[in-house]
């Protein structure tokens, strides 16, 4: 070899080793400062004219089998979260009657004031004179129907708060399908130019890992490095433009209204209708709290106020019957098996028996809440006590409920209370475990995905060392070069 092909590919292995030791240094200080997605940059190496490396273009560290998977488990992630916590605040109405210890409410579940209202109901059998008997049952009815306004109340307030995260979900996916746009348009002009991409592709990375936090995505990318994006339910979101997302905000919610869909460029994708309904993200897990577990878990209080009205109902020859210890307003018939949307926060102890609007608490022993039709102690005897004991007997009778409320249509005002703080209870501590696994398959994805692309600092520390080495014996091989230079100049002369 020449000394002037030496000198040349001493140079260039200097030059070489300088841009390597830039991107380790690049590496190291956006592993260090980078709050998004980092991928380590690595350098592609090819052979130049001279026979030394030269860097011809830099690139990821990439694995899209596990950059996918992380997108995936960020998506389950986020939807068992969003249903996990809206649970757990309806779980709270029912905590004091199952095994869970976690209830920041002073409300009693409707099973619990049921058992209440049962053993006040067999104090005053037991003593049919006692006023204040009468009032304790009284009280206990009035506590049973504030204990269901109140979970209906919280079930409504928990689907007004999903419809309104759903709302924001929505304006934060919009948001980041515009800034993918300006990041994929400058990944796209740069790839046509050679120009160095791998920064925006870091971006790029970053609002997906964002976007799939509020909707499961897919992604294909093409041969000049632009990137669609699709739901899990393969709904393009972005091609070259981004698709518009859409939501109407429902401002109140009662039991009989239905929230609003999410449409992607007019295409449903959550609620009955969804034709490609998305699996994951917390738009997901929203939709599934507010249209469905919220909603079931209204029509079993429901059935259950419907059950207490038809369990106190008041019967009389040749007369129709009518609601009687429990009501709601406007009632002229009992439920039967019928489900009455929102009954449990519409329903009330009758004004008959509460002494705040002038009623008299002894009518529950002597019946007559409707009028003197329905009085059943007729007499007035003050140790009667038949239709307190037919009340009693009442509540552990099997009677018709409704369909599709996620229980037996045929149990007890008690069995079925019962069996409703079970059924949610069993909600929430599924809901719970799974935000749990989500939450620790989401972590060992992203762990993975570091481990593989990421920036490994120890490694760079000692890829710098190396490059440092490498960088001091070309400029050693160079000083060599110019002495030899010198001493071949100072023999000719």
């Amino acid at each position: 070899m020449s000394l002037s092909n030496a000198w040349n590919v001493a140079t260039t292995s200097l030059a070489t080793n300088a841009g390597l030791t830039s991107i380790v240094s690049r590496n190291i200080s956006n592993a260090q400062n980078s709050t998004g997605y980092v991928s380590a940059k690595v350098a592609n190496l090819v052979t130049g004219s001279s026979g030394a490396a030269v860097i011809q273009s830099i690139a990821d560290l990439t694995n899209a089998s596990l950059f996918n998977s992380m997108l995936s488990s960020t998506s389950a992630k986020a939807a068992a979260l969003a249903l996990s916590n809206g649970v757990t605040q309806l779980q709270q109405t029912v905590s004091d009657a199952t095994s869970t210890s976690d209830s920041t409410t002073a409300a009693a579940s409707p099973s619990s004031l049921l058992q209440t209202l049962d053993t006040a109901l067999q104090t005053y059998s037991s003593s049919p004179s006692s006023s204040s008997a009468a009032s304790a049952v009284f009280s206990a009815a009035q506590n049973l129907t504030q204990g269901l306004n109140t979970a209906s109340a919280t079930v409504q307030n928990v689907r007004e708060t999903a419809d309104q995260d759903m709302v924001a979900s929505v304006a934060t996916v919009n948001s980041l399908l515009s800034q993918f746009q300006q990041v994929n348009t400058a990944i796209v002009n740069g790839t046509a130019t050679g120009a160095d991409v791998t920064d925006a592709q870091d971006q790029r990375n970053t609002i997906l890992q964002s976007l799939s936090q509020q909707i499961g995505v897919t992604t294909s990318t093409a041969s000049n490095n632009s990137m669609s994006i699709y739901t899990d339910s393969g709904v393009t979101l972005f091609d070259t433009t981004p698709r518009s997302v859409t939501m109407a905000a429902t401002t109140t919610y009662t039991a009989s209204t239905t929230g609003a869909a999410v449409y992607v460029d007019g295409v449903p994708v959550t609620g009955a209708n969804a034709i490609m309904p998305i699996q994951s993200g917390a738009l997901a897990g929203l939709a599934n709290l507010r249209d469905t577990v919220a909603t079931q878990y209204q029509s079993q209080l429901d059935s259950i106020a419907g059950g207490l009205v038809n369990a106190f109902a008041e019967t009389a020859t040749a007369s129709p019957t009518l609601p009687g210890l429990f009501t709601y307003a406007g009632a002229t018939s009992v439920p039967g098996s019928t489900l009455f949307a929102g009954l449990a926060s519409e329903i009330t102890v009758s004004s008959a028996v509460d002494p705040a609007q002038g009623g008299d608490p002894t009518l529950i022993r002597d019946g007559g809440i409707n009028g003197a039709a329905y009085v059943q102690n007729s007499t007035g005897a003050a140790g009667y006590n038949t239709l307190i004991n037919s009340d009693v007997t009442a509540l552990t009778a099997t009677q018709g409920f409704p369909a599709g409320t996620g229980l037996a249509i045929s149990n007890s005002v008690t069995g079925q209370a019962a069996a409703s703080a079970s059924w949610l209870d069993g909600q929430y501590q599924s809901a719970t475990n799974n935000a749990t696994y989500q939450t620790t398959l989401s972590s060992q994805a992203s762990q993975a995905l570091s481990n593989a692309t990421g920036v490994n600092i120890d490694q760079q520390m000692s890829q710098m060392l190396d490059f440092e080495n490498s960088y001091q014996a070309s400029a050693k091989l160079i000083s060599t070069i110019n002495s030899m230079f010198t001493s071949l100049l100072q023999a000719v002369a």
